[in-house]
């Protein structure tokens, strides 16, 4: 599933400072489950957009409202009626539905709110590990079901490199060997030749594997 975190509010703040009457858009797909842009999340912003705004002694109009999904036109369909009382919108959702309500509303500014951050799984509550780039070339089958696109730190697509220290990245002692992992799976699955099917290369940046923590719920993982 699509992770994202929520801008600093400061950001999203002079993003919209410009404007009298601004709806926040939530997203009850991705957004709202890795607990970033569901209506939750859009009250809790307009509610702190609204104290920033009284300390400055300016008269906003903060509307709020969450669709199923906003990378779906058919859930935008809703907001047609509503849209027209505002002068910009905020959206919550990932970067596909901010596109995609910009496509529909063309005459409204659409500010997003939200950073998307990855594709991964829930860990624990408000704490998402990234698991998949949306490469366009699938390789798990060849690699016991761990990424290497993902996990290895070098973004060696076909490994290992030789650079391995005691099951560590050389890189880091706080980064595991991605295809350390991956010769074990296979070995335990006895498909040690799938190992040599070597695949095309193909050139990655940022390849360190990310997690995301809502920072509502950072305490609960960061002392």
């Amino acid at each position: 599933m699509v992770k994202s975190k929520r801008k600093p509010v400061e950001e999203i703040q002079n993003s919209i400072a410009d404007f009298d009457k601004i709806l926040t858009v939530g997203c009850g797909g991705c957004a709202s489950v890795c607990l970033a842009g569901g209506q939750r999340e859009v009250n809790a912003l307009n509610a702190e957009l609204g104290l920033l705004f009284k300390s400055e002694k300016k008269t906003k109009k903060l509307g709020s409202y969450t669709v199923e999904r906003q990378c779906n036109m058919q859930f935008l369909v809703e907001l047609d009626e509503k849209v027209k009382d505002y002068d910009c919108l905020v959206s919550m959702a990932c970067g596909a539905g901010v596109q995609l309500m910009a496509e529909r509303y063309p005459t409204l500014p659409v500010f997003p709110a939200v950073n998307t951050v990855s594709i991964g799984v829930d860990r624990e509550i408000g704490m998402y590990e990234e698991k998949c780039r949306a490469c366009g070339e699938c390789v798990l089958a060849y690699t016991g079901g761990i990424c290497p696109v993902t996990r290895c730190a070098k973004g060696v697509f076909n490994g290992p490199c030789g650079g391995t220290n005691r099951g560590k990245c050389e890189i880091s002692q706080d980064i595991p060997c991605a295809w350390l992992d991956i010769f074990e799976r296979l070995k335990g699955q006895n498909r040690l030749d799938d190992i040599m099917k070597l695949q095309a290369p193909m050139q990655w940046q940022n390849q360190v594997q990310r997690t995301t923590v809502q920072e509502p719920y950072a305490r609960r993982y960061y002392k």
